[in-house]
């Protein structure tokens, strides 16, 4: 899953008026994966370039324990929680981050075959949706439109930036599932995930300096 993760951060966004803006929410939906390409850049964590690995995904993610098990994930999570709590002081915002890290693992057990692990050890959980891309297309597609609607329908401001975002993100996600599929794995390709990760990132920055949260009443207040 890749856009899908986005999901998550779009829902928080929407929720506290006091909350992070949506580029901290970018970021902590996508946490783990900057952490695993970081790693694997580094030869921490490792994947190969597999074929056969999915339908969709030519992906053999074979050694992740640190980003990627249940108990990683959590400790990502705690770290994003307690960077919320220090800069911002807000118990809320920094929940809610918490919450959209660890949705990443949820998300990535439904799509992934099984290279998941709880803590890592070699038992691996993942349901496979990337074997089936009529079911895996729809949802990830879905869950992210429903996401940008709830957003929308939250915070005030011009409607070009977030439709401008939403662009970007649809782009991506039709290179990753259309575009040629990497020879090898290896720096080049690592770089190129995280260069996606902040592209994003910057556009969502940039929404959220110019949305506003919508209180009840109507009434609109900065989501600072």
């Amino acid at each position: 899953m890749f856009i899908g993760h986005f999901a998550p951060a779009f829902v928080a966004a929407a929720v506290s008026p006091k909350g992070p803006k949506l580029a901290v929410y970018f970021i902590a939906a996508q946490l783990v994966d900057w952490g695993f390409f970081a790693f694997a850049l580094i030869g921490i964590e490792r994947m190969r370039v597999d074929p056969g690995a999915t339908t969709m995904v030519p992906f053999d993610l074979y050694h992740m324990p640190y980003t990627h098990s249940l108990l990683g994930t959590a400790i990502w999570a705690t770290a994003m929680v307690l960077i919320i709590l220090i800069l911002q002081r807000n118990v809320l915002g920094g929940l809610l981050a918490g919450f959209v890290v660890m949705s990443h693992w949820l998300l990535d057990l439904i799509t992934h075959r099984p290279d998941l692990t709880l803590a890592g050890g070699d038992k691996t959980y993942g349901l496979g949706l990337w074997n089936y891309p009529y079911a895996a297309i729809p949802l990830e597609i879905g869950i992210t439109l429903l996401a940008f609607v709830i957003y929308l329908k939250r915070t005030r401001g011009p409607v070009g930036p977030p439709l401008i975002l939403l662009m970007v993100l649809l782009a991506f996600q039709v290179i990753n599932w259309f575009g040629p599929e990497p020879a090898s794995a290896g720096p080049a390709l690592y770089l190129q995930a995280l260069l996606a990760f902040a592209i994003a990132t910057g556009f969502a920055w940039w929404v959220g300096e110019n949305r506003y949260f919508i209180r009840r009443g109507g009434l609109a207040a900065t989501n600072v």
